[in-house]
């Protein structure tokens, strides 16, 4: 894989991971429109490590917090309803994990998925505002954005656009769907970047690569970090109705794409 190819996958990852629209079915595009191999074990780690980085530069201050044994009894609540809403998104991800590549390598799966996407961004714009903060947040709240994470995993469906539609759907106001649904993300990317690191290991490291798989995971850094203050200030005008249109657009394409 070389330099541009490297950086565009960095872009793809960075974008698509923050934003509704799947970055598992934009990566089936790359590689059908754009000619681009899937990318190996070495730079599928450092990518995802580069999109943890981003989370971790918006909402640095509030992992900080949780970080520090929090003594005030909201930060604690919220620390809580973090590793709640893990379970779910582990259990899914496991019953799963053997079909992934299957569905990943068909392209009419990740199309209709895409679909589902779609739909769901619609169903979003549908909802009526929440009005729950962090406070008043329960566990069951918690084990529904999960859940709604935990169907993520299947490529073509957008793990941002799932969890927020899931915790506004649970009533939740827009900032704190909006802050738990990102560090929801943070334990997952960590988790995904911890399982592909085994596969590195076991592998060994293309050292000729190294300026390549680095400048990946900049470029998916610094485009995650931008992601997510674009859908932050998304979500506030209301207009997912447009990434609904895309959505299905990407999925159409995607269908009709010959198997990579």
């Amino acid at each position: 894989m070389n330099l541009l190819e490297a950086i565009v996958l960095g872009l793809i990852q960075g974008l698509t991971e923050f934003l509704p629209v799947s970055s598992s079915g934009h990566l089936v595009l790359a590689q059908n429109l754009l000619g681009i191999q899937q990318p190996g074990v070495t730079l599928e780690v450092l990518l995802h490590f580069g999109t943890l980085l981003s989370v971790f530069w918006v909402f640095g201050r509030d992992f900080l917090d949780l970080l520090r044994f929090p003594k005030d009894s909201l930060q604690r609540r919220f620390l809580l309803l973090l590793l709640v809403g893990i379970v779910p998104t582990a259990v899914i991800g496991l019953l799963l994990e053997d079909y992934m590549d299957q569905i990943f390598m068909s392209n009419r799966m990740v199309g209709l998925m895409l679909l589902v996407t779609g739909v769901m961004l619609l169903v979003l714009t549908r909802l009526p505002q929440g009005r729950k903060g962090i406070g008043q947040m329960k566990t069951v709240d918690a084990l529904w954005v999960g859940l709604f994470q935990g169907i993520a995993v299947i490529p073509g469906i957008s793990r941002s656009g799932a969890t927020i539609t899931g915790a506004i759907w649970r009533g939740l106001d827009r900032p704190a769907a909006v802050r738990y649904s990102f560090m929801l993300a943070a334990p997952v990317i960590l988790g995904l970047t911890l399982l592909e690191l085994k596969d590195l290991l076991s592998l060994g490291l293309e050292r000729e690569m190294l300026v390549n798989y680095a400048a990946g995971s900049l470029v998916a850094f610094l485009s995650g970090i931008l992601a997510i203050k674009f859908f932050i200030k998304l979500l506030q005008q209301e207009k997912f109705h447009y990434f609904a249109f895309y959505c299905w657009v990407a999925g159409l394409i995607t269908i009709f794409l010959p198997a990579a």
